[in-house]
């Protein structure tokens, strides 16, 4: 029997927990095991925890959202980070990526799509809207010099490359393996050891490293 997805909501608002709560409560494959008002609680609830996912709001007193999510990262990083926001086409997206969340989504999704996502999160795939994407090369386009040193690459084969080229470009396995010709399976094997050389927890991450070393530029 498959074990249920472990949540920490973070949120200031106990209306926005309890109304997370009850349509997660309801999914056969997922449970609410901690709830947090502020920054230091969810931290304090994810070690006590260890949550498979936390759904984290940004603004919430006592250390916000983003300042919660690098400690959570950096310390447990088995647990992914689920950032729900009003404020998606900002500044959030780059900072919050930066710390380790694996994707965002808006507050005012529907539950079919809150559910999804706690599983895209889960199952180590990055998520990343359309708008998100925008933002998170916007803000390379505003500041374009690589933050990694180019060596940081070296260790990746040309095909490693390749796909990492690809993944930054937003494209799926299945887009990947259609545009390289190769099976969806040698495509996520690729990724996989990529995020390994190159210390990503997940896809977000695999972008971040991409356009920071300077193998993607956006282009102008």
């Amino acid at each position: 029997m498959n074990t249920a997805v472990r949540i920490l909501l973070a949120d200031d608002q106990p209306l926005v927990r309890g109304g997370f709560r009850v349509f997660i409560d309801a999914a056969p494959d997922m449970a609410v095991v901690a709830e947090a008002a502020t920054g230091r609680g969810a931290i304090e609830q994810a070690r006590l925890h260890r949550p498979d996912v936390v759904l984290m709001d940004i603004r919430m007193p006592d250390l916000d959202g983003l300042a919660a999510t690098a400690t959570i990262t950096g310390e447990l990083p088995g647990v992914r980070v689920l950032i729900l926001t009003t404020f998606e086409i900002d500044e959030y997206v780059f900072q919050g990526l930066r710390a380790g969340a694996s994707g965002f989504l808006g507050k005012g999704a529907e539950p079919g799509e809150l559910l999804a996502a706690i599983r895209t999160i889960h199952r180590g795939d990055a998520l990343l809207s359309a708008a998100a994407t925008r933002t998170l090369i916007a803000r390379f386009l505003a500041a374009p010099e690589p933050a990694y040193p180019a060596g940081l690459l070296d260790a990746l084969t040309e095909r490693e490359r390749e796909v990492l080229e690809l993944v930054a470009a937003g494209l799926s396995n299945d887009d990947i393996a259609a545009r390289l010709v190769v099976s969806p399976h040698t495509v996520k094997t690729h990724v996989n050891r990529s995020m390994t050389k190159l210390g990503a927890h997940d896809r977000a991450q695999l972008v971040i490293v991409a356009y920071e070393s300077g193998l993607v530029r956006p282009a102008r």
